[in-house]
């Protein structure tokens, strides 16, 4: 189950006009903020291989609740993605000018989309 919230209800809306607008990049940027949250709200799990039979049965038997972010908490990771663009930028800068544009570009995206 995903959490709704004000920030990714902007990140969805953006992903929709962009899947629209057949604009890759961004779909992809979206995407990946998108996941980033998701992938946070997971609950860490002490799984180990083990036997057959000591095995939970039924359906729902191994789910876990998730953990609920905080509306800061959003923002602070959407923070993270936004700070690793501008770092891959500054590292491609020199060697690959045209991705380090194309990454400051993804930044700037979820910038105006955390302001917003």
């Amino acid at each position: 189950m995903t959490t709704d919230s004000p920030l990714r209800t902007r990140l969805r809306a953006a992903l929709l006009e962009a899947r629209k607008a057949r604009d890759t990049e961004t779909v992809s940027t979206l995407r990946t903020a998108l996941s980033a949250l998701e992938n946070a709200e997971a609950v860490p799990t002490a799984a180990r291989a083990g036997a057959i039979e000591q095995a939970p049965v039924g359906a729902g038997a191994a789910e876990a609740e998730r953990r609920e972010l905080s509306d800061a908490d959003e923002l602070a990771l959407l923070d993270e993605e936004i700070a690793s663009l501008h770092e891959a930028g500054r590292v491609f800068a020199s060697t690959a000018p045209e991705r380090a544009t194309a990454v400051r570009r993804a930044a700037g995206v979820l910038a105006d989309l955390r302001e917003a």
